[in-house]
């Protein structure tokens, strides 16, 4: 061990010097002209970038020539129908949350997966409607058009009901938001910003699509009870729904009521079968299309409108409506809006595609999916669609049925084509308490979210709190609302972590050169009068004072505290050295002032003689040595048995000017009270911004600067003669130990536990 020991010192050394610096910059000068050189060399057009340019903006390009025709055609091809069926249904569903007539969600089924089939990354998602965008849609919709709008719309038909022209200038509003919606997603994608999806952590998108779920389930239950419930946006607006429904509870539509409860106890046990037994299953039971098939056939068969009252979807226009120009005025009045919905269908989209490529083994290009999604709303907004993104259930259902590309999308999109074109009319008798079931029973998964909520609190109470928050905010202002708060409540929590960081003294592992937090082992060795602080974040502006503060809490002692007390108790021998009354023995320091008295009073002192405190002690001139540890004749001052401090810099990442004042005051204020301090482990930019900003002086050298932890605390060993210290293991850490709690430091006994708290 002591062989070891002694070859450590070969290298327990500082690891910059003046002229390293120097050096250091020829480094990087060389290496920034070979860069620019290479960049000069690369810019350069050519036939081989045209061709990774065109497959950027043409994924098509790259995978449709590979396609193995024989191989993944069947499967595609299942995979294709089966998820149209479902494409179809929510569709007409998803048009309910949307505020717009049930036949205009088919558009939002097909025009999108048409675009996404030649601009979209992912082999497996599919483009379509998805239940939050379509709320928050909805939400836009029902606040510019509600149901109390007078109607000034021309129209070509002289028999058109104000009910018709209301649903007309809806589905405006919604295609103009959706126009909108696409061009800021597709201007954020030839902007190259998709990383802007990061800002949305998976608690904030959890909690926001969970109280979308309650939100969905709430405008839902007017259909389930065959309510006449007028539709209402803002903040609020879900408790007054609920006012309206309880209010109109005794008008309840048996028939729906009865129609809605069959319907979602069908499909959620068969649901749970398919769950259940999915392995053994090819293709899921389609149960959602089985209903929705005997709902519509038995609601023509006894006619269900007439005899019942039930709500019924109604006319679907056969075929496509020609493209209409959007609406400047929806423009001005839901820029916002659009920008949260763009933001939204961008992030549960490219979660969606980040899932399955994982599965997969492919990648997927944020800032393509965007443009692709970009033009597919531009497309769709344009033919009277509303916004589209993607569904998880829907993806869920083209992959686990085999689909291998986006030929199984493009197959799907066919398959709602030929619905919207010849047999969209038998869907017309179809019960929308059918439709708002379907949804209901849909919604589990998300609602399911709730159990996150304990296990966040036991791993991470930051996250929890973003969860709970967002929530709650969406659930009580909207939707749009909502999300705002929560990206600021995560941002705060970003702030909150980096500005009250956990800092942590770590101590040596025994027989080991690992420097680790005292509290997570038994073995641990640290040397008399050395202190190690582990700094895990940057030190800026919002920091700094709090770094400070921790610093002293982890030393013991406020070194300036410790300097007052040293440059009175010095005033105060000078004057007994003075007046002969302390004298030099061979036994030490003897005063033969019985009655001086010891004073503490700093209020005694005028401000400059108190700024005089503040220098460092000179002892010149001084007949005697004075030990400040040592017992003084009946002056008092504290002891101190620090002799060194390491500042572990490695998780710091940088340091601004608040930093380097608050830094470069509290390694001078240890200084002068003989605590030499290091830093260890400096990445090298926050070197150089030192170096820059002139925080090394004649006090504060570049030799305090060292590689590891480990070294530093072998240059200490040896400058302070202890290099026997680790390897006889002479101030083991196991019973004593230290609480440093706020800004005080207690002793701990023998409580019989390794631990640092801050």
């Amino acid at each position: 061990m002591k062989d070891s020991v002694e070859n450590k010192y070969l290298v327990a050394r500082p690891i910059y010097s003046e002229d390293s610096f120097t050096a250091d910059h020829e480094i990087v000068e060389r290496h920034h002209t070979s860069t620019l050189d290479l960049l000069k060399r690369t810019c350069s057009c050519s036939s081989k970038k045209a061709k990774a340019i065109a497959i950027s903006f043409f994924p098509i390009i790259s995978w449709l020539p590979t396609y193995r025709f024989k191989e993944w055609i069947l499967s595609d091809i299942i995979s294709g129908v089966t998820t149209g069926l479902v494409a179809v249904l929510q569709g007409l569903a998803y048009a309910l949350l949307a505020n717009v007539s049930p036949g205009y969600g088919l558009y939002t089924s097909f025009f999108p997966v048409v675009v996404y089939f030649f601009l979209g990354t992912s082999k497996h998602i599919s483009a379509g409607p998805f239940p939050v965008v379509s709320l928050m849609v909805g939400s836009v919709v029902a606040s510019l058009v509600p149901d109390s709008t007078t109607i000034n719309i021309n129209s070509n038909s002289t028999n058109t009901t104000n009910e018709d022209l209301l649903n007309e200038q809806r589905i405006i509003v919604a295609a103009s938001l959706t126009f909108l919606v696409g061009i800021i997603q597709l201007a954020l994608g030839l902007l190259r910003i998709g990383f802007i999806v990061i800002y949305l952590s998976e608690p904030l998108i959890n909690g926001f699509t969970t109280a979308a779920a309650i939100e969905v389930v709430i405008s839902q239950l007017k259909y389930i009870f065959g309510l006449k419930v007028s539709s209402i946006s803002g903040p609020l607006a879900n408790f007054y729904v609920l006012e309206s429904i309880f209010t109109q509870i005794t008008k309840t539509n048996i028939a729906d009521l009865v129609i809605a409860i069959i319907v979602m106890i069908c499909v959620y046990i068969v649901k749970e079968l398919n769950n259940r037994y999915k392995s053994k299953l090819r293709v899921p039971i389609p149960i959602e299309i089985i209903m929705t098939i005997i709902a519509a056939g038995v609601s023509y068969a006894f006619n269900f409108k007439v005899k019942y009252e039930v709500n019924i979807v109604g006319p679907i226009q056969k075929g496509y409506q020609p493209p209409v120009a959007p609406s400047i005025s929806v423009f001005q009045a839901c820029i916002a809006n659009s920008f949260s919905i763009a933001i939204v269908g961008f992030a549960v989209a490219f979660s969606v595609a980040k899932v399955y490529s994982i599965k997969h083994n492919y990648t997927i290009n944020g800032n393509q999916e965007l443009i692709a999604f970009g033009l597919s709303n531009i497309l769709c907004g344009s033919f009277k669609g509303f916004a589209a993104s993607t569904s998880l259930s829907r993806s869920s259902v083209q992959e686990s049925t085999g689909g291998k590309t986006q030929v199984a999308g493009i197959i799907s999109g066919l398959l709602v084509l030929i619905v919207t074109l010849a047999i969209g009319y038998l869907l017309e008798p179809l019960p929308k308490s059918v439709l708002a079931a379907i949804i209901c029973v849909n919604l589990k998964g998300m609602l399911m979210k709730f159990n996150e909520i304990p296990v966040l609190f036991r791993r991470d109470k930051y996250d929890c709190l973003v969860w709970v928050l967002t929530f709650i905010a969406s659930v009580i202002l909207g939707l749009d609302l909502g999300l705002a708060v929560g990206v600021g409540i995560e941002l705060l929590t970003v702030v909150f972590r980096v500005q009250f960081p956990k800092f942590t003294v770590i101590a040596n592992i025994e027989k080991t050169d690992i420097y680790r937090n005292r509290k997570d082992y038994s073995d641990i060795c640290e040397p008399k009068g050395l202190k190690i602080f582990r700094c895990p974040s940057p030190i800026f502006f919002a920091n700094s004072t709090f770094f400070k503060d921790k610093l002293i809490a982890a030393a013991g002692f406020n070194p300036l505290w410790v300097l007052r007390k040293r440059n009175k108790a010095l005033r105060k021998i000078k004057k007994l050295v003075k007046k002969g009354e302390l004298h030099v023995t061979k036994k030490g320091d003897i005063c033969t002032a019985y009655d001086y008295i010891d004073s503490d009073n700093e209020d005694e002192l005028d401000n400059n003689r108190i700024e005089e405190l503040d220098q460092p002690i000179n002892t010149n001139n001084l007949p005697i040595a004075i030990d400040w540890n040592a017992d003084l004749p009946n002056i008092h001052v504290p002891k101190i048995e620090l002799h060194s401090l390491i500042l572990d810099f490695g998780a710091v990442s940088f340091i601004d000017m608040s930093g380097l004042k608050a830094l470069k005051g509290i390694l001078q204020e240890f200084n002068k009270v003989d605590v030499d301090t290091y830093i260890v482990a400096a990445d090298y930019s926050v070197v150089e911004k030192l170096k820059r900003s002139s925080f090394f002086d004649d006090n504060i050298k570049t030799s305090i600067l060292f590689l590891t932890v480990h070294d530093a605390v072998l240059h200490v060993l040896e400058k302070k003669g202890m290099e026997h210290t680790l390897n006889m293991d002479l101030h083991k850490e196991t019973d004593n130990h230290y609480d440093i709690i706020g800004d005080g430091i207690q002793n701990g006994g023998l409580r019989g536990r390794n631990e640092t708290r801050f």
